[in-house]
């Protein structure tokens, strides 16, 4: 039987449903060991939280996806679910457009912006239901690391850390920085005799975009990233990627598949990796904070680990590469991912 419970807060409604045995809130014997699902309704959208892990400390992580049009349970696995829920909660939401996320708006309505304002309804939600006295923190990875600094550009006051994993603060100088970084990992593999015909062909396919950016050889050189961290597998320069996610059918695939493509294209038409940046604002983000990042990552080349580390305006802040990682650490090196993101929790809670 599923329980519902409806918090009005200005034009933003929660609603909890049971999808465990029991349902936690405030002042609960339970709250050390969440799992549970709420709905934040915000601007024609329903978007699901999935709220798992130890609140004892009313300490929350939340963790915006990739994608854009990624999954929020699809965030939970590895060590983030072995381990860090073992430390503090996790909240793993479903962005507007995204998973299980419903909403009748229009697509004029959508944008980052609109999108920064949905994490920041959440975060009230989760008071409303946990208390005032909760705290949190945000991790972004890849797109994630796009909505991250468009959040808290807009309210940083609620969180005690940023932890940036591979993210996007850069999505406009993505095209040029993809050609940079296919070409010298091609360098790099070809002098060591790795997958040498592959990697020539990824040079020729860098020559052949064209100087500016298009949208189709945006997604020529972007697919090309993904097949070359799956070569730097295959040749033991990344470390193989561990997942033993998603249990059971938490997503009707359809709505799942439908809803990413669509929320992706639509950002995308509205100028996602022509127009947006935030490396002229990072400086105006002054919480703690982590940067991880994968040394061999191709999707968001590395360059921008060391940028925006330099960049950020915090005074708290700590920067770690991993060196048999590429654009995923959590799977590639899980442990290790985990310790550094725990570390970083304890320190500033």
């Amino acid at each position: 039987m599923k329980k519902i419970i409806i918090y009005t807060l200005k034009t933003i409604v929660l609603i909890g449903l049971l999808m465990s045995s029991y349902a936690c809130s405030k002042g609960d014997d339970n709250i050390n060991d969440l799992s549970e699902t709420i709905y934040v309704r915000h601007k024609q959208a329903d978007m699901p939280a999935y709220i798992h892990g130890n609140a004892s400390e009313k300490v929350f992580l939340i963790i915006l996806h990739g994608g854009p049009g990624g999954t929020g349970w699809g965030e939970r696995k590895n060590t983030v679910k072995s381990k860090i829920e073992k430390n503090n909660a996790v909240v793993y939401f479903d962005q507007r457009g995204s998973g299980n996320s419903q909403g009748s708006y229009s697509e004029n309505d959508v944008s980052v912006d609109l999108m920064a304002e949905d994490v920041l309804a959440l975060v009230k939600v989760l008071k409303a239901k946990y208390g005032n006295d909760a705290r949190f923190f945000l991790m972004g990875h890849s797109w994630g690391g796009t909505l991250g600094p468009a959040t808290l550009l807009k309210d940083q006051s609620d969180f005690m850390g940023w932890i940036d994993v591979d993210g996007s603060h850069d999505p406009k100088g993505s095209y040029n920085t993809y050609k940079i970084a296919l070409t010298q990992m091609a360098d790099t593999q070809i002098a060591l005799g790795n997958s040498v015909s592959y990697w020539k062909d990824v040079k020729n396919l860098v020559q052949n975009v064209g100087a500016n950016y298009s949208d189709d050889d945006f997604y020529k050189l972007n697919r090309e990233t993904h097949n070359g961290e799956q070569k730097l597998v295959d040749d033991k320069i990344i470390n193989k990627l561990q997942n033993d996610g998603i249990e059971g059918v938490q997503y009707n695939l359809f709505t799942t598949l439908w809803n990413g493509s669509k929320i992706q294209s639509i950002l995308v038409k509205k100028g996602l990796f022509s127009k947006v940046s935030f490396t002229n604002r990072l400086d105006e983000i002054t919480i703690p904070s982590l940067v991880l990042w994968g040394k061999h990552d191709l999707i968001v080349p590395a360059v921008y680990a060391q940028e925006a580390y330099d960049l950020l305006g915090s005074d708290q802040k700590e920067l770690f590469i991993f060196e048999k990682s590429g654009h995923s650490p959590m799977d590639s090196e899980p442990d290790l991912f985990a310790e550094k993101v725990i570390n970083f929790i304890n320190r500033h809670k």
